[in-house]
């Protein structure tokens, strides 16, 4: 019998994309897979049920929920939603297991088969499956938009009657995907990009893009693509150099941030009281407590005559790709292990076991099991 795969509407506030596009709900159809859409659930990318051809959609959530055999999602379920899951349900989606004790509970208590797509292994055959990776370039992208639309001044140089306009100079930090994705769009607005990261093996990267890679002496290279935690000696050495580069920037652009973990902080009060009077400093690490000390999530403030603007959930700014990389993201983590229309995992394949939160009445991620039941 073949597997059902449900996508529910997402219902967290502001949350515009969708876990499955038409293109790939067709691919699933192809594998024998019986997909199932609730009704509205592309409205926020302004994909309509009609474009579901390949899928069935169903009106009430409620009702997808106890039919589902797989429900991909993007945003964590609630704890209410999670106990209309059917004993034996599969949920794959951004679990935030770190977060909510509750909903791991429930995940558990339900004897739900849960994989949180923050967990995939960073190796290089996971590449294909990493939604972290493909919604960072998304917010890396948009964030030098967001960026730039706040900003009183013009990125690029611009030679007018009235003058000659110098570029903007646009400081990134944190050389991740994201950090990445920000330094290309920067230098395609015409700005002067220079970034930082802690993992000096970055620094090809940077200059790739044509950005300038500013070394301050501080190496902290870790496991997992991630780096490591500075100590209280690099971070303030990290500070101290880091602060004559931010005091010139007209632009800054933070993205250091680990899952799970609260965002580093980089740049002080006193920092930002260093900078120029109209310059910006844009914080993709809001949400985890921010790359800066002033930083209020989801918020537009002003210090000392600098703007501050941590804005949240920026991937669903941009909906349409964003959801169209995600449901990619989702096809290549799951297709593998479809035949005929029925789903079986290999638990021996190191990215289904790492990705692995709930099994069996299990918590399976070790982290999380010692986070809600204690070592």
């Amino acid at each position: 019998m073949p597997v059902a795969l449900a996508v529910p509407k997402e219902v967290v506030a502001g949350e515009r994309r969708v876990a499955l596009v038409p293109d790939v709900a067709r691919k699933f159809a192809d594998l024998g897979v019986d997909v199932l859409v609730e009704k509205d659930a592309g409205k926020g990318c302004l994909i309509p049920d009609s474009a579901y051809e390949s899928a069935r959609i169903v009106g009430a959530a409620g009702e997808l929920f106890g039919q589902a055999d797989v429900l991909v999602c993007v945003q964590p379920l609630s704890v209410e939603q999670i106990r209309q899951l059917k004993k034996g349900s599969i949920v794959l989606g951004l679990l935030a297991p770190y977060s909510d004790p509750e909903r791991v509970k429930a995940l558990r208590d339900g004897g739900v088969t849960s994989f949180a797509l923050e967990l995939v292994p960073r190796i290089t055959r996971a590449q294909a499956v990493d939604v972290l990776s493909s919604q960072a370039s998304v917010a890396g992208y948009k964030a030098v938009l967001l960026a730039a639309n706040v900003f009183g001044k013009f990125f690029p140089m611009l030679t007018t009657a009235a003058g000659t306009i110098r570029p903007a100079s646009v400081l990134v930090i944190g050389v991740g995907v994201a950090g990445l994705q920000a330094i290309a769009t920067a230098r395609r607005l015409g700005g002067m990009v220079s970034a930082y990261d802690v993992r000096p093996e970055t620094r090809e990267q940077v200059e790739s893009l044509g950005g300038k890679f500013i070394e301050l002496g501080v190496s902290a290279v870790g496991e997992g693509g991630y780096a490591r935690e500075l100590t209280d000696e690099e971070k303030q050495q990290q500070q101290d150099e880091l602060a004559a580069h931010i005091a010139k920037a007209d632009v800054v652009i933070t993205t250091a941030a680990v899952p799970g973990r609260p965002a580093p902080r980089i740049i002080t009060k006193a920092m930002v009281e260093g900078m120029k009077p109209g310059s910006l400093i844009l914080d993709l690490a809001a949400e985890s407590g921010g790359n800066c000390e002033l930083t209020k999530a989801g918020e537009q403030i002003e210090h000392n005559n600098v703007i501050i603007y941590g804005p949240v959930n920026v991937p669903s700014m941009l909906p349409v790709h964003a959801s169209e990389m995600y449901a990619k993201n989702l096809l290549n983590f799951l297709s593998p292990f479809i035949e005929d229309g029925e789903l079986k995992f290999d638990w021996d394949d190191e990215i289904i076991a790492g990705s692995c939160l709930t099994r069996d009445g299990e918590i399976r991620h070790e982290a999380t099991r010692e986070s809600v039941e204690g070592a």
